[in-house]
């Protein structure tokens, strides 16, 4: 049997689990303008991806990469859904 395909999904499903609750506290305690550290980690795990030999851990990477660069336009999607009200604005930050 070959497990490769199920172990890419599980790694996709629990990359975007895991970057939907980023966004969302970057954006409560950073506002938009850490939108660069989403793309530079990006751009490294892109990099990484594409010095790593190995099937399983360079589709990781790449995966991890355009999750972090979908991350971009979320972040700045959060800013309008805390807007409209649908999540908390924080209070102790300056825009």
């Amino acid at each position: 049997m070959n497990f490769t395909g199920i172990i890419i999904g599980v790694s996709s499903f629990l990359c975007i689990g895991i970057f939907h609750p980023i966004v969302i506290k970057a954006e409560y305690y950073l506002g938009t303008r850490c939108w660069w550290m989403f793309l530079l980690a990006g751009i490294g795990c892109i990099v990484a991806s594409l010095l790593v030999e190995a099937v399983i851990p360079s589709t990781v990477l790449g995966v991890v990469a355009f999750s972090a660069f979908w991350s971009i336009l979320e972040l700045f999607k959060q800013r309008e859904r805390v807007a409209k009200g649908w999540f908390p604005k924080n209070p102790k930050r300056k825009d």
